[in-house]
């Protein structure tokens, strides 16, 4: 049983944000601290990347535990089961799509869960500098 009301549990996911998270944000300050030039959320790429450096060929997604089903923290929700199951299901399929679709085309893809950047930033920005410098 869900602990917050129908109204509560609402209000928190109309308030999910897919561009600018705190995980993209702080993610983007490193690299371009670090001299690394990109574009945020790419419209015209497929799969709206939330990094893409297009001179490299390099596409790296930020996901969350939650709507990417992490396999280490992903909580089935306990209600509006069916919904729940298909969206993520979806969201599931379509990763795999993006990734094949950036694999057949020559680019190199990197997905980042949020666990790791919460549990190790530091080392976490680390394997995506090393990525993007292994594709120059």
């Amino acid at each position: 049983m869900d602990v917050h009301t129908k109204e509560q549990r609402s209000k928190n996911m109309k308030a999910i944000r897919s561009k600018n998270t705190k995980m993209e944000v702080l993610v983007s300050k490193y690299l371009w601290h670090n001299g690394i030039r990109f574009r945020k959320n790419v419209k015209n790429l497929f799969g709206k990347p939330d990094i893409a450096i297009k001179k490299y060929k390099v596409v790296i997604f930020l996901d969350s535990c939650f709507w990417h089903k992490c396999p280490e923290h992903f909580i089935k929700p306990s209600t509006n089961i069916e919904f729940w199951e298909d969206k993520i299901t979806a969201n599931v399929a379509r990763d795999l799509k993006v990734n094949e679709y950036y694999k057949n085309k020559g680019w190199h893809v990197l997905r980042i869960w949020e666990h790791e950047i919460k549990k190790d930033f530091e080392n976490t920005m680390q394997k995506i500098l090393l990525f993007i410098q292994n594709q120059k």
